[in-house]
């Protein structure tokens, strides 16, 4: 089940990733921020779980960053694209 639940978290943030490259998601919007935050999050419990700590690092900061970006989008701050 965990394997599972694995792909399910991994293709989330496969999904919006290759979507914004292929410039149909704006990697700045709540669909792609969310689809980020819920698989990193996953894979991050999943980590924690088995004890990965380099990958629950990895994917803890993951989710903290789209979280903090969702948040500030939700309060109307735009996301700036480092120009």
């Amino acid at each position: 089940m965990d394997q599972l639940v694995q792909i399910v978290g991994a293709l989330l943030i496969l999904v919006a990733y290759a979507a914004a490259q292929l410039g149909a998601m704006d990697p700045h919007s709540r669909v792609y921020l969310v689809l980020n935050l819920v698989g990193s999050a996953i894979l991050a419990a999943l980590a924690w779980h088995e004890q990965l700590w380099g990958f629950l690092m990895l994917e803890a900061v993951w989710a903290a960053v789209s979280l903090w970006s969702l948040v500030q989008l939700l309060r109307g701050r735009p996301l700036s694209a480092g120009h």
